[in-house]
């Protein structure tokens, strides 16, 4: 099997395990465990820390498209590596919460919820949809494949950006009915 067939196996394997991973939570397969008042106000922490997190990623986003069109390859690669560390602790963060913490609902009266279903749904949607691509583009781009990561970061940038957008946005219009 050559290099390319066992990255690209390797990359859909990973995303599959994060998908699943992600719905069992969802699913509430997996009971929770019981937690002290001050352990929850820990855990209610940390949807602030992946808004954060979010909005950081967003503005390091931005200035490696900044740095790449300046041909600065170096910055523009270390700027994405500290992106893609700071989504892979996003990832676990989430996760992490939605073990156990669960969801929070949003209020059936309230005259934004279509907005904020939308948001929300295009944005769970898209990041499922976009960690494949990442992965690939990461990959090719620390190999300097570079017109194979060209391709692939024409779809996966605007994506990722957008989830990091809206992860903040999400967080914003969530954050009010948090029960902490």
């Amino acid at each position: 099997m050559n290099n390319d067939k066992l990255i690209f196996r390797l990359v859909m394997a990973v995303s599959i395990f994060v998908f699943v991973v992600v719905v069992i939570l969802n699913e509430k397969v997996i009971p929770r465990p019981t937690l002290s008042v001050d352990q929850l106000k820990t855990v209610y922490m940390l949807p602030l820390l992946n808004a954060i997190i979010n909005g950081t990623c967003t503005v390091l986003l931005l200035l490696s498209l900044y740095m790449i069109k300046r041909k600065k390859i170096q910055t523009h690669k270390k700027i994405n590596i500290t992106t893609f560390l700071l989504s892979a602790l996003f990832l676990v963060s989430y996760i992490t919460y939605h073990y156990l913490a669960g969801d929070t609902i949003y209020p059936k009266d309230s005259s934004t919820k279509g907005l904020y279903y939308f948001i929300l749904t295009s944005h769970i949607i898209l990041a499922a949809l976009v960690l494949p691509l990442i992965l690939l583009s990461f990959h090719r781009g620390l190999q300097m494949q570079v017109a194979k990561h060209k391709k692939l970061v024409r779809w996966s940038y605007p994506i990722w950006l957008y989830v990091t957008i809206t992860g903040v946005i999400v967080y914003l219009m969530i954050s009010p009915y948090y029960p902490y």
